[in-house]
Order: C-alpha cells, then structure tokens, then sequence
C-alpha cells in the first residue's frame, strides 16, 4: 500500500511538472510571436525596457520618444517615475507612425499611453478598436485635446483622456485631471503646494496671465545679457506666460498663449478660440490660427486647415448663427495636407507664421 501510494504521488507531481512545462513552452511561443510581429515592422524599432516590478506588480508605459513636451518631462515621465516605481517603459522613436503605435501598445499590454492631442487623434483613426484594450489611463499634455479626441477615445476605446498641463520651469508638472478629479475641458487642479497668482490683462475679459509660485519652480534662468549669473523669477513667482481662468471648485482652464493674442481694430482676440469655431464647422479636420500684418486693422486672421473644401461662406454663416463677431472670423483660409508639428506634437506656428507672410 506504501509503495502504491508513493508512485501514485510520483505520477501526481510528474503530471504537475508536464502541465507547467507545457505553459512556459506556450507562454515562449507566444513571447515568439510577438517578438516576430515586432520585427516584421517596416521600420527600425529600437525600443528600450526598463524593468524593476515592485511586489509583484508591473505597469507598463508606452511613451514614444520625442513626444515629451520637454527634456524634463522625458526624464521625470519617462526615466524617473519607472524606474522609482517599478514601471516597465517602453519608449518608441517616433510618434508619427499612427498605425504602429497602436499596435506596439497592444503587443507589449500597456496599461498607460502618454501623448499630445495631434498624435492621440492620429491613433485614433488608425487604431484598431481593441488595440488599447488593455490600457487604464491616457494622459495628454503639450496642447488642448479638442473634443473631436476626447469623444473618440470614449465612444471607440472606452477610455477617458486625463489632461494635463505643464512647463520645463515648473518641473514640469502643474496641474493634471484625475480619475477623481476629472472635468473635461480643463487641465485638472493644481498639484499640492503649489500657489497661483492671475493678473489682469487689459482687454481679456476672461481670465487673466498666470503667475506660478511653489518648491518645483526652478531657481532662475542663465540669460545672455548676463551670463553666468542665475536670474531668479521676481519674488519666486514664475511667469507661465498663458491666459487661464481658475474655477469655484479648482480647475485650471487654458484661454491661450499670452503671445497667441491678437489685436484687431483695438479688440483683443483669442486665436485658440477662432481655431475652436472652425473645429465646430469641420470637426473632422485640423485647424490653426496665426496672424499676419493688415494695414487697417493692424492684425489679419489666417486660418490653414486639413479641410480641402472649407469656405468662407460657411464659417461666416455658422458664426453668425452664433452671435459670434465677424472680427472673430478669419477671411483668409488655406487648406493645407497636413498641418506642420513639432517633435513636440504641437502645432508649428513658427513655419505656419511664415506661410501666411508668403
């Protein structure tokens, strides 16, 4: 009876052991696979791991390298924050490429995907429905997340884009939108400790220019007409150089970039807010705002958009129709292919400005 009982235990473990081993074998042919779907890519992917699970639990973070909206943000989001916290990252060269992003996210499981407006939305119409099934959180930052990205992130992968926003100066991070603290719209609440100052601005009725105050506010800036010598902000208050308004319950909500202001017949005009009505007429399409010289009116709107069929007539009605002044419509119009990005992921004002003084 002993000896029966001890081959009986035998078999038992033997059939144990046969069942991991079949596992590991399938678990390697399906690493295999992956890795061969990985290298079938027509391009050179040379993405980098960094492994360090705390207590068993790994987050996997897909960040495409070049995407950050500051070397800052690139050390804090995408070295410092795994590797103190256990996160394997997995960082692409390049965020351009919408249909492999999506797909390298579903390969390696990621469960959070950091990116700017421009390139979410361009993963959005290449992705496959089930290609971010297994993501928990989107962060988005550098530029506003228009409602066109927000809604399809909802209706096509059930996931909701926490906005945030942020500066180099501020190391880097201001405030961020929370899955408890969440109001779409808004870049979130500020961060603990850090004080906000808004100051008036003459002709903006909303909202004022912020000034920043807080122990991850840099210490100054080495400046060419002083070099050498550390400058630092007046009264440790940062200037972030944009137009936001702050409400009752905390959210921060960017009106715009101080500088991306116009004054039109002595009227000041918002030009993320003129882009905003030519999304609501072409939601589909991309739009931006720059300014160029007017003999009259001291400033001309310009409005370059993906729209190949866009049309005064149109924008002027819909305007209309809204009470919107005609100073708020921009008269001249140029569809392009595609509008001119950064590294960054935002908008390249800078070529889009001089396209508008050829």
């Amino acid at each position: 009876g002993r000896v029966d009982q001890l081959r009986r235990r035998d078999a038992v473990s033997a059939s144990a052991q046969d069942e991991a081993s079949a596992r590991r074998e399938k678990a390697a042919a399906q690493l295999a696979q992956a890795e061969a779907r990985l290298a079938s890519l027509d391009v050179q992917l040379g993405y980098t791991t960094v492994r360090a699970p705390l207590a068993g639990r790994v987050l996997d973070v897909f960040v495409e390298e070049g995407n950050a909206v500051s070397p800052v943000t690139a050390v804090t989001g995408g070295t410092l924050l795994p590797i103190l916290n256990g996160i394997r990252t997995v960082l692409y060269p390049s965020p351009l490429h919408y249909r492999i992003v999506p797909a390298m996210a579903y390969s390696c499981n990621a469960t959070v995907l950091f990116g700017t407006d421009t390139f979410l939305s361009g993963y959005a119409r290449m992705a496959h429905s089930y290609d971010f099934f297994s993501l928990r959180y989107v962060f988005a930052g550098a530029e506003r997340v228009r409602d066109e990205t927000r809604r399809a992130y909802s209706e096509r992968f059930g996931l909701r884009i926490l906005e945030g926003y942020g500066a180099t100066e501020t190391a880097p991070v201001i405030a961020v939108n929370t899955p408890m603290h969440f109001r779409a719209g808004t870049v979130g609440r500020l961060l603990p400790g850090i004080e906000a100052r808004i100051d008036p601005v003459p002709g903006i009725d909303v909202g004022g220019r912020l000034y920043l105050r807080g122990p991850n506010v840099m210490l100054g800036y080495f400046k060419t007409d002083q070099p050498g010598i550390l400058q630092p902000p007046d009264g440790g208050w940062h200037d972030s150089g944009d137009i936001v308004s702050i409400d009752s319950e905390g959210f921060l909500t960017i009106r715009g970039r101080a500088k991306r202001f116009a004054k039109i017949g002595g009227e000041m005009v918002s030009l993320p807010a003129v882009e905003g009505y030519a999304g609501a007429v072409w939601p589909v399409h991309e739009h931006a705002v720059v300014t160029r010289p007017d003999p009259r009116k001291g400033e001309q709107l310009v409005l370059f958009t993906t729209n190949p069929a866009a049309s005064l007539a149109e924008l002027s009605a819909w305007a209309k129709a809204q009470g919107i002044a005609e100073l708020m419509i921009p008269r001249d119009i140029r569809p392009l292919e595609s509008l001119p990005v950064l590294g960054t992921g935002k908008l390249d004002y800078v070529t889009l400005g001089a396209m508008a003084l050829a």
